[in-house]
C-alpha cells in the first residue's frame, strides 16, 4: 500500500521528530525563511537546515533560493497525500465499528428473545 503513495514512509520518518513536526506547523501558516523557522528553536541554523533538508527529501516541504534567503513552505500534494493514506485507515476503521455495532445489536435482539 505504501508504494502507491509518494515518500510515505520517508513522511512518517521524518514526522516522528517532534521538531520537525513544530517547523511544518510554523510552515502551515505561511511561508518562511530558514533563519524565521530558527528563531524559537534553542539550536543552531545548521541544526535547523539539517531537520529541513530531512523533510525536504521526505517530499513534505519545498525550498528555493532567493538570493541569500531560502524560503520554505509545506508541499501540498505531500500532505494530501499523507492525510489520503489516514482516510483509508479511518474508513477501514469505521466499516470495523459498524461491524461490531451490528454484532452487538444482534447479541442484544437475542438476549432480549431468550429473557421470559
Amino acid at each position: 500500500m505504501t508504494k502507491e503513495i509518494p515518500h510515505l514512509d520517508a513522511a512518517f520518518s521524518a514526522l516522528a521528530d517532534p521538531t520537525r513536526r513544530a517547523i511544518l506547523a510554523r510552515l502551515a501558516l505561511g511561508e518562511t525563511t530558514v533563519m524565521e523557522i530558527a528563531r524559537p528553536f534553542e539550536m543552531t541554523q545548521p541544526a535547523i537546515s539539517r531537520h529541513l533538508k530531512v523533510l525536504e527529501d521526505a517530499g513534505l516541504i519545498i525550498r528555493r533560493v532567493e538570493g541569500s534567503k531560502r524560503p520554505c513552505r509545506i508541499a501540498p500534494d505531500a500532505i494530501a497525500n499523507v492525510d489520503r493514506w489516514l482516510g483509508m485507515l479511518r474508513d477501514a476503521l469505521a466499516k470495523n465499528y459498524d461491524r461490531l455495532d451490528s454484532v452487538l445489536a444482534s447479541m442484544m435482539t437475542e438476549e432480549r428473545k431468550e429473557r421470559p
